[in-house]
C-alpha cells in the first residue's frame, strides 16, 4: 500500500503516528543494527532519513542499510536534492512556505524533478512551515529564511491552509532540531481546527509527557530524532504495549 493512503487510513482509524528522524550527519550505518532495534521495540510507525545540510550525505548507504533491518516505511525527508536516493518507499517533497526564499519554495523542486522522473519513489507534496523556538536553527541558516513568530498564530493558520489549498497532501510544523520551545499546543489546535489533511509536528518535543500533550490537540504525526539521539532511554518511556508486558503488570500491579 502507497505510504500516504496507509497514514490516511491509521489516522482516520484514529491511530496517532510517531516517526523517527535519522540524520545522515549523525547516524553511522554501523550504529543502526542498536538504534533500529530501539525503534521497533517502540510505537514508532515510520522512519524519516534526512537532515538540513546541503552537501553530499551517507543517505543511499543509510537508506539501503535501513531497508534490509526494518519493515518500517522509510521517508525522505530531505533538505538538499544530493539527498535524494531510490533506496525508500516516499519522499516529502517538500516547499517551505513559512519563508520567501524562491530557491526553497520551488527552485529546489524543479532541480529535483530530474532525478524524480524515472524514480519509483512515492512523492507526497507537503507544506514546510518554519517556527519561531527560541534558539537560531539549522533550517533557518541552510535556508536563509526567518521563522514564524509564535505570537502571530493567525499568519500561522492562514499559511498552513494556504498550502493546503495550493494542494499540499501534508502541513509540516517544524520548530527545528533541537529546539529551546516546541510548538506550543495552541498553535498546533489552531492549525488542525482548519486542516483537513494530516498536521505533523515536529522539533523540541523531549518527552513522552510534550508526545501525549501534541497528541492530544491535535498532532496526527509527530517526528522526534535529537531526543533519541541524545538518550536512548527516551525509548523506554513509548516501547510497545505486548501481551507479555500486560500479563506481568497483572501478576505484578
Amino acid at each position: 500500500m502507497l505510504v500516504l493512503k496507509s497514514l490516511l487510513k491509521q489516522i482516520i482509524s484514529g491511530q496517532k503516528l510517531l516517526t523517527v528522524l535519522i540524520d545522515p550527519d549523525k547516524m553511522e550505518v554501523e550504529q543502526l543494527p542498536t538504534f533500529l532495534h530501539h525503534v521497533h521495540q517502540s510505537v514508532a510507525t515510520h522512519i524519516f532519513l534526512g537532515g538540513s545540510t546541503d552537501e553530499a550525505s551517507k543517505t543511499d548507504s543509510l537508506a539501503k542499510a535501513i531497508k534490509a533491518q526494518s519493515h518500517l516505511p522509510l521517508v525522505l525527508f530531505p533538505g538538499d536534492v544530493s539527498q535524494l536516493t531510490s533506496h525508500a518507499d516516499a519522499l516529502l517533497f517538500l516547499s517551505l512556505i513559512s519563508g520567501d526564499n524562491a530557491e526553497y519554495l520551488i527552485k529546489k523542486q524543479v532541480a529535483a524533478v530530474s532525478k524524480l522522473r524515472d524514480s519509483q519513489l512515492e512523492v507526497i507534496p507537503t507544506g514546510y512551515l518554519l517556527i519561531e523556538n527560541g534558539k537560531i536553527t539549522t533550517v533557518e541558516r541552510v535556508t536563509g529564511t526567518k521563522p514564524m513568530s509564535r505570537k502571530n498564530i493567525q499568519l500561522i493558520v492562514d499559511t498552513a491552509k494556504a498550502g493546503e489549498l495550493l494542494g499540499m497532501k501534508l502541513i509540516y510544523l517544524e520548530a527545528g532540531s533541537g529546539a529551546a520551545h516546541p510548538i506550543s499546543a495552541e498553535i498546533i489546535k489552531a492549525v488542525k481546527s482548519e486542516l483537513k489533511v494530516p498536521l505533523i509536528i515536529g522539533g523540541g518535543i523531549k518527552s513522552k509527557a510534550q508526545l501525549d500533550a501534541a497528541y492530544s490537540v491535535g498532532a496526527d504525526i509527530v517526528v522526534i530524532g535529537t531526543a533519541f539521539e541524545e538518550n536512548l532511554k527516551f525509548f523506554n518511556e513509548i516501547k510497545k504495549v505486548t501481551s507479555s508486558s500486560i500479563t506481568h503488570e497483572i501478576i505484578n500491579p
